[in-house]
């Protein structure tokens, strides 16, 4: 099968495409054919290993001392079941899933994928594609995870800096179907995505600065981690509470993370917001656009043998 292998860190380049070894599922195993996959944030900095210095010692112990410990690289998924192993009973041989891979196995940027039967995997809504859904979970989780924390409700008034991002585009629509009233900040040439979405007023950066408006949120949400609190805090309101990515908190997925995800997307909810589709073989190309930090939304690869359902 073909793979995208990465034997260093560094800077998109030194990921290549291999044939490599089919892996055969273990008995609570199941073999997922991969559609899609995508390329975000959290790929680019395992990549390049771009982490800040707080954090070094322990993500080179869990990703590689002097190279990456798994050579594929890739988090979230999209595919059907291939095979299932001899004691797996809770997925069979066709079924249409959507999955992360677990923590540090990696290895979404392959034809095929072996997955444990009881890790993050989920069937696929009825109404969406391989290659949307798989743009859906990575900002999806990440911003029903912090506005769960948030407790964002009816009424609230909800700014979201970095609107248009991956996590930004999942934030602004779980926010509006909370009842929320959403302001969201992003650039010019993506004022009118983030108004789709159900935003209720948009800021241009470029033009205007949200903390000298005089308005109050009572929630900040840095979905792209380049505000501060201390740059905020005059925006915020009595008891209000700002947040960002690149805070302390970790947005763990859990099972019912995307039980909840499926369940916006079939009411339609929540949609995908893809910038642009990749095949495999320029998964180079695909780095190095999501390291110019202005895609809108996500990034998607697709496999030549990927498909509508």
């Amino acid at each position: 099968m073909r793979a995208i292998i990465c034997t260093k860190y560094g800077p998109p380049e030194v990921l290549q495409l291999r044939e490599v070894e089919k892996p055969s599922p273990k008995r609570k195993e199941i073999l997922v054919k991969v559609l899609a996959t995508t390329v975000s944030s959290g790929d680019c900095r395992m990549r390049s290993f771009s982490v800040p210095a707080s954090m070094w010692i322990p993500a080179r112990l869990a990703l590689g001392l002097t190279k990456p410990r798994r050579p594929i690289p890739g988090l979230w998924l999209a595919g059907i079941i291939e095979a299932v192993g001899e004691e797996v009973s809770l997925f069979h041989n066709g079924d249409q899933v959507y999955a992360r891979t677990p923590d540090l196995r990696l290895g979404a940027y392959a034809e095929y994928v072996c997955l444990p039967e009881n890790g993050l995997i989920a069937l696929m809504p009825s109404n969406v594609t391989y290659e949307e859904i798989v743009a859906i979970p990575f900002g999806g989780v990440t911003a029903l995870y912090f506005l769960k924390r948030a407790k964002v409700c009816r009424g609230q008034k909800v700014l979201i800096y970095g609107a248009s991002g991956a996590v930004g585009t999942a934030a602004v629509q779980l926010a509006k179907s909370s009842g929320a009233e959403v302001t969201g900040v992003c650039s010019t040439k993506n004022v009118d995505l983030v108004k789709s979405l159900g935003a209720h007023k948009v800021i241009d950066y470029l033009k205007d600065d949200f903390t000298k408006t005089g308005h109050r949120f009572d929630l900040i949400f840095d979905a792209v981690g380049k505000i501060s609190f201390l740059n905020s805090k005059q925006s915020l309101g009595r008891n209000g509470k700002f947040l960002s990515v690149l805070g302390s908190d970790h947005a763990d997925v859990h099972a019912e993370d995307l039980v909840a995800l499926n369940e916006l997307v079939e009411t339609g909810q929540i949609k995908p917001v893809i910038d642009r589709r990749y095949p495999l073989e320029q998964m180079v190309e695909a780095h190095r656009y999501a390291e110019g930090g202005h895609k809108k939304g996500n990034i998607v690869i697709t496999m030549e043998h990927a498909g509508k359902i």
